[in-house]
């Protein structure tokens, strides 16, 4: 930022912000259409036939850009809102319309409730050694 002659101040390039608001990227929307809540680890990933997303006119540039760094190497949800430098809450959603749209699929971490105990591998584990 700096100050002219007259003592106001002029915006330039990235001391301005963000160009778009994040809800105007969403339309408005805090969470994604039919898509449960995403944990910041769910890994996207992007489906085979997501070899165009640039040319699909219904994307928007943020669409397109987390079909291309899913096509590189599955991403989680951190990872996307990192690269891009957008809220958690705007990646979601964005997710969630690319699901939607089967650009990319999303691989969601096992519960806890769901792993294995950790005595049950230690048994394991033993009778193993014993073999």
């Amino acid at each position: 930022m700096s100050e002219d002659g007259n003592g106001a101040h002029r915006w330039f390039d990235d001391d301005a912000g963000p160009v778009v608001r994040p809800y105007a990227m969403t339309r408005g929307r805090t969470t994604g259409t039919g898509q449960h809540r995403l944990d910041l680890i769910a890994v996207v990933v992007a489906e085979p036939r997501a070899d165009g997303p640039e040319e699909n006119r219904t994307l928007s540039p943020e669409h397109v850009d987390i079909v291309v760094l899913c096509r590189e190497a599955p991403q989680s949800v951190a990872e996307l809102a990192a690269e891009l430098d957008l809220p958690v809450g705007v990646v979601r959603v964005l997710i969630g319309d690319l699901v939607k749209e089967e650009f990319v699929h999303v691989n969601r971490p096992v519960p806890p409730a769901e792993l294995p105990d950790e005595s049950i591998l230690r048994e394991v584990i033993s009778g193993l050694r014993a073999l």
